[in-house]
């Protein structure tokens, strides 16, 4: 598996993948001149000698973090074993995140500080994120000169698997990605059942039927051998062209059976299989 992980600044991206290094043994990878400060990672000069040397040891983990134009996500994402991951967090926290960083490093920006008051006695400190950081996380992110090409929210929106890290302790972020069971097989290749029920939310985008969208389909010895979706039967106006009285006037679930003209998904893909190719041994999978 090769994991890369994409985020605005300060979201928790080198601390997911130092999680991944350490608890499942994934080696980290970078492009040169863009070194992560706190992994020791292999070095490379090109996206494509990164993905080279990962399609030739592609048996073992790895993860980035050196995702940062268009170019390089697409060239990962053609392979079968790349998995996209996005990190975001509140601005305020990763706020906080950057003061920490930049303490670690020896430098502070400037901060703007303010404390409640209750009863004449400081409760608690807020630190407010200076203009400064604002800005920079929204060049960083944004990148309003090209968006399509090197936009950090642009990368996130085809991410195979988004964390909000809003979490104020490493503990409680470990336990979350725990939870998330991030290297499942299943999410590079699919086991048979998850493939059949996704095909069947497919299909329910087809539905018409104003109550609700289900799709179905009907499956023999691991082959597609029919599909179907509610709706109105074949030849009538579709249910959300006014096809069904029932369904347009919202009679409540379960009222008036008898006066609906929508057929379920079941029904339709059993007819359109017909006895023949249904058989013995046969599975049908709906999303209802």
């Amino acid at each position: 598996m090769f994991i890369g992980i994409t985020g605005p600044i300060c979201s928790g991206k080198h601390t997911i993948a130092e999680w991944l290094v350490s608890v499942h043994g994934f080696t980290p990878l970078t492009l040169r001149g863009n070194d992560n400060y706190r992994l020791d990672a292999l070095h490379f000069e090109t996206p494509d000698g990164l993905l080279e040397y990962v399609t030739k040891n592609w048996i073992d983990n790895f993860v980035t973090c050196d995702i940062d134009t268009l170019y390089v996500l697409e060239t990962y994402r053609k392979r079968p074993f790349f998995l996209l991951l996005a990190v975001d967090g509140p601005l305020t926290i990763r706020y906080q995140r950057c003061l920490t960083r930049c303490q670690e490093l020896g430098h502070q920006p400037p901060t703007l500080e303010r404390f409640v008051i209750e009863n004449d006695k400081r409760l608690f400190k807020i630190v407010t994120p200076t203009n400064e950081f604002i800005q920079n996380d929204q060049d960083h992110a944004l990148n309003l000169d090209d968006f399509s090409v090197s936009s950090i929210y642009n990368f996130m929106t085809m991410a195979d698997l988004i964390v909000v890290n809003s979490f104020l302790s490493l503990q409680l972020l470990y336990a979350h990605l725990h939870s998330l069971n991030i290297t499942n097989s299943e999410r590079l290749r699919p086991s048979w059942d998850t493939y059949f029920m996704h095909l069947s939310d497919l299909a329910a985008l087809r539905s018409n039927c104003m109550k609700r969208r289900v799709g179905c389909i009907l499956v023999k010895d691991f082959r597609v051998i029919a599909t179907g979706y509610n709706g109105t039967a074949r030849g009538l106006k579709n249910c959300n062209q006014g096809g069904c009285e029932r369904c347009n006037d919202a009679v409540p679930c379960g009222k008036e059976l008898d006066t609906c003209l929508c057929l379920h998904a079941e029904e339709n893909a059993l007819l359109e299989a017909g006895r023949e190719r249904v058989g013995q041994g046969s599975i049908l999978y709906c999303n209802t």
